[in-house]
This record gives structure tokens, C-alpha cells and sequence, in this order.
């Protein structure tokens, strides 16, 4: 089976609710997610801090899933979070597996 590997950048105010929606979600197989600093971002769109800082709080998040899910997962992400500001890729991931 071919799996791909979303990441998304999401600013902090959707974090938890895009949380919620992998989790509740039948096409994810796994996902992380981290605090990182996201670069390129409009200066508009950034508060004070993160001006003068040239960079902005987001979460990184990472999901594996079936490459035959990817317009459903998407789809609901896009349904849920038009105009949020999350960026996204999508990568094949060669292997995955478990280390036991």
C-alpha cells in the first residue's frame, strides 16, 4: 500500500480543533505534532513580536495516511479550514514501519 506523508503549518488559534479532526478521522494512520517557527509568512499577518523576530508560532503537524485518501483528507481539512492560513506538502514516504 502507498502512503504519503501531509505536513501542515498551523497557526496556533486552529491548532486544537485540526488536532481534533485527525483524530476523529478514519483516513489518518498516524500523525505528530510539534511547536516550530514558520519563515516567509506576510508581515501583516504577524503580531508584534513575531515582526520584529521575522518568524511566527506555529504548530507542525505530520500525518501518515493511504495515498487513496489523500482528496478525502484534504477535502475535510479545506471544509473546516478555509481561510485559517495553513500551509501545506505533501510528500511519498518511502517506508514506514515500527521499531520493536
Amino acid at each position: 500500500m502507498s502512503e504519503l506523508c501531509l505536513t501542515l503549518i498551523c497557526p496556533p488559534a486552529v491548532e486544537e480543533k485540526m488536532l481534533d479532526l485527525l483524530l476523529l478521522s478514519p483516513n489518518v494512520t498516524f500523525f505528530t505534532s510539534t511547536a516550530t517557527a514558520a519563515h516567509g509568512m506576510a508581515h501583516e499577518d504577524l503580531d508584534q513580536t513575531e515582526q520584529v523576530l521575522g518568524r511566527a508560532r506555529a504548530t507542525k503537524i505530520q500525518v501518515i495516511f493511504a495515498a487513496a485518501d489523500k482528496a478525502a483528507l484534504l477535502d475535510a481539512i479545506r471544509q473546516q479550514f478555509s481561510g485559517a492560513g495553513l500551509r501545506y506538502w505533501v510528500t511519498t514516504v518511502a517506508e514506514t514501519g515500527e521499531i520493536t
